[in-house]
């Protein structure tokens, strides 16, 4: 029963990371990253395909081998995280509260993705 679930949330997440491969306000990194985990634990045939993947190859192969991520990715990723959070920001307009957690959470993740990261360069992909 659990596989089945695993299964399910897998085939959802890789269907959201592919829409958000495409569509610029929809992050693929956390979605396929999902999908990977889901994978894993469900079918392993399923799981190497996924790992064959040119989708999962692009966004998530270097940053699971504990390698990185090259600077093209980190903006890419750390520009989506921004216009989603100020759209959170500006409909918090009258939540000071929640928009002081929301400027912390962001400021943790640029420091996240710009020191605790390792940058790559595009050839060691």
């Amino acid at each position: 029963m659990t596989k089945h679930l695993y299964l399910f949330a897998g085939l959802i997440s890789l269907g959201l990371g592919a829409v958000g491969a495409a569509v610029p306000l929809l992050p693929a990194f956390p979605f396929l990253l999902l999908a990977s985990i889901c994978f894993a634990k469900s079918s392993d045939r399923l799981y190497q395909w996924f790992i064959g993947t040119k989708l999962y190859k692009d966004n998530l192969e270097s940053f699971v081998h504990g390698k990185g991520m090259t600077k093209k990715a980190k903006v890419r990723v750390v520009s989506i995280l921004s216009l989603t959070m100020a759209f959170g920001f500006l409909m918090m307009k009258n939540i000071t509260v929640g928009r002081i957690i929301l400027l912390i959470v962001w400021f943790f993740h640029v420091l996240y993705f710009a020191y605790g990261i390792k940058t790559l360069n595009e050839v060691n992909e």
